[in-house]
């Protein structure tokens, strides 16, 4: 009951601190936070481990999907950094493809 109780109240603050952080410094603080993510994976990857040698098939699954869907974070995340770091890219650079004159 406690563990249902504090995953409530850290989703709450989570919305809450997102709700005031503003636009322009969302991004790099999500591009910040896309490291922890991994770490999510590797935890992913162990529980998963475990649950194909020692439990039943329910929780191999829900590794399996754990899996899949930190990686989908994982990577979703290194693609809004690149997007974001091109936003600084000198125009010129664009339109030439990426050859200086």
């Amino acid at each position: 009951m406690t563990l249902i109780f504090i995953f409530i109240i850290s989703a709450f603050l989570g919305m809450e601190l997102i709700s005031k952080v503003p636009s322009q410094l969302h991004t790099p603080l999500m591009s910040g936070t896309n490291a922890i993510s991994g770490i999510t994976l590797v935890g992913a990857l162990a529980v998963a481990a475990v649950a194909v040698r020692t439990e039943g098939t329910v929780a191999a699954i829900l590794g399996v999907v754990a899996i899949v869907l930190a990686t989908i974070n994982v990577v979703g995340g290194y693609l809004v950094t690149d997007r974001m770091l091109g936003m600084f890219k000198k125009r010129d650079a664009k339109k030439e493809g990426g050859r200086s004159k």
